[in-house]
């Protein structure tokens, strides 16, 4: 009897154990990285802006997960496929932006390969929107940032300002100053979820 019983308990947690694991999973979701898209907005200033264009930089998904049940977000991106989209410019001058974005100047891509973002704090402010907070590492650095996040069948999407300097990164200027990137970029992210 005292065997039965126990074999029936070891029964019953290993069943349990399998639907709350099974629950969990059904609740994590990967990041359809095809289907996702994220672009940073680059804008110039300076006084000869006017002779200068604004830059559009694509940064693919590496690999990420979305957890509903615990309201948490995971996103990796790999510095070394971003690129420069800037539709005005010809492949020579996208090619030679891309460059520098990637040089020890801007990035560093060779010294600093990811750039992540993982949430600490998703609020629902109302029915679809949610207040996101969590950790950006970028340049070797982590920074806290806060954004505004919209879902909408199935796509979450939203923009997020980020200022390079506290990032340690240094904005682009040339001409002396008189033509340069803003401190603040924005960027512009679409994300689904498989």
């Amino acid at each position: 009897m005292k065997i039965a019983l126990r074999v029936s308990i070891a029964v019953l947690v290993l069943v349990l154990a399998t639907i709350r694991g099974s629950g969990q999973a059904a609740d994590e979701r990967a990041i359809d990285t095809q289907q996702s898209r994220l672009i940073v907005h680059a804008y110039k200033s300076g006084l000869f802006s006017g002779f200068a264009h604004d830059h559009e930089i694509e940064a693919p998904i590496a690999q990420g997960r979305v957890d509903l049940k615990n309201r948490r977000v995971d996103l990796e991106f790999d510095v070394a496929r971003m690129k420069v989209l800037d539709p005005k410019e010809s492949a020579d001058k996208r090619s030679e932006i891309e460059k520098t974005m990637l040089s020890d100047t801007v990035l560093d891509a060779a010294r600093y390969p990811k750039i992540r973002f993982v949430s600490r704090v998703v609020r629902p402010t109302s029915d679809g929107a949610y207040e996101v907070e969590g950790d950006l590492t970028l340049h070797g650095m982590t920074r806290p940032v806060s954004f505004p996040v919209k879902m909408k069948d199935g796509t979450f999407s939203g923009k997020v300002p980020v200022t390079q300097t506290q990032f340690g990164i240094k904005p682009v200027s040339i001409a002396g100053g008189t033509v340069k990137v803003k401190d603040v970029v924005e960027i512009e992210f679409q994300v689904r979820t498989k």
